[in-house]
């Protein structure tokens, strides 16, 4: 448990807006995370002042780099835990929530956790190399995003499928990773080059955020399939 005091220091600091509503939602999500977590493994961060500030306040995050419009389509891909989207879908109900995961265990949770948080929102089952290509989900969305999934060439040919012309990819990395290295996915793919946004969770945690603007389809032969982004990214 962690203390409303507690919660709006950390989203304080990270230049984040609290209220009471939001740690009530964020509480039953972190107590259900931590108990889910004993038996099913979603993360390896169980302290919840880690959670608000490693989870809930660095997902919310990607708002303030990223403009996202009111009643958005956003498609989470390899959500996990349902990081960054489900604090997103919290802090801005509006958005409409899709998450991709090839996990069934982790649908599962998310879909119980949605139910618990009373939030609408569509959890679907599947590997993003083969939805990216149904007529239903290629190039249906505003906004793709992804966390810490892969390398940015090989993560842009997953997301990049999945956002139509005039929206945006989004993706939340570690501090090291270059994005010199995707610019030639990036336009293969339809992207108009890498803006990069460097930024600092909690003190001295530095994080960056990849977001590529897309000006063209994406060639009807991407995605391929997942042994071949591997072994030979574009």
């Amino acid at each position: 448990m962690i203390s409303f005091e507690s919660g709006q220091r950390i989203f304080t600091e990270n230049h984040l807006e609290y209220c009471k509503v939001l740690h009530e939602k964020l509480e039953i999500y972190c107590d259900y995370l931590i108990e889910y977590n004993k038996n099913v493994n979603l993360t390896a961060i169980t302290e919840p002042e880690e959670v608000w500030l490693k989870h809930f306040a660095d997902s919310i995050l990607l708002l303030n780099y990223i403009d996202i419009p009111k009643n958005a389509s956003l498609i989470d891909v390899g959500t996990g835990a349902g990081f960054p989207s489900v604090p997103i879908k919290l802090y801005r109900d509006d958005i409409q929530l899709t998450m991709l995961d090839s996990l069934n265990k982790r649908i599962i949770f998310l879909e119980k956790l949605c139910e618990k948080l009373g939030i609408n929102a569509e959890a679907v089952h599947g590997r993003a190399e083969e939805y990216g290509k149904k007529e239903a989900f290629r190039e249906k969305f505003d906004i793709a995003t992804a966390r810490a999934v892969a390398p940015m060439p090989v993560l842009s040919e997953y997301c990049m499928p999945f956002v139509k012309k005039g929206g945006i990819f989004a993706a939340m990395k570690g501090p090291n990773e270059d994005a010199g290295n995707a610019e030639n996915a990036v336009k293969i793919l339809g992207g108009d080059g890498i803006s990069v946004y460097d930024y600092l969770l909690g003190k001295d945690d530095r994080r960056k955020i990849f977001s590529v603007k897309k000006i063209s389809q994406t060639p009807t032969k991407y995605p391929r399939n997942s042994g071949q982004i591997k072994n030979k990214a574009l």
